[in-house]
């Protein structure tokens, strides 16, 4: 459990079984060598992601998530103007001070975990409201617009 110095320890609840099952595979998919590093993974992405979302995609999304995660994701108010998945990564690596490749990684290592908690119908759901370059983000191929 990752403690919190402002909560004396006897009231800090510790992390729901669902959240450590996720920080765990988020730790095995990133090769992250503890579960802290797997944890400023999931909290920087998943920030970015709840700017990112909004409507329908961003509530079942939040749903479908272990609590901790969905409040991380949820705290963010969404960007009028959603960023291309490069801008996201950019974005992000801004943020935390990360190169570029490490916060592609880290992207993609918390999305595999996502992806695993929502299922594809979600996911697919979740890419057609995101502009483009998310999809090689979620380990897929991009989807193509028809007119």
């Amino acid at each position: 459990m990752i403690t919190d110095v402002r909560v004396p320890l006897e009231h800090q609840l510790p992390y729901s079984t669902a959240y450590e099952q996720m920080l765990e595979k988020v730790r095995y998919e990133g090769a992250y060598p503890t579960r802290e590093r797997a944890e400023e993974a999931v909290r920087l992405v998943l920030s970015g992601l709840g700017r990112q979302l909004t409507g329908d995609e961003r509530v079942d999304l939040a749903r479908c998530l272990p609590r901790e995660a969905a409040r991380v994701l949820t705290a963010q108010i969404p960007d009028p103007q959603p960023l291309t998945g490069w801008a996201f990564v950019k974005d992000l690596a801004a943020r935390s001070g990360a190169s570029l490749a490490t916060t592609r990684w880290d992207t993609g290592s918390v999305f595999a975990a996502v992806t695993a908690h929502t299922g594809p119908d979600l996911i697919t759901r979740i890419l057609h409201q995101l502009p483009t370059g998310y999809a090689l983000l979620f380990g897929r191929a991009e989807l193509t617009q028809t007119v």
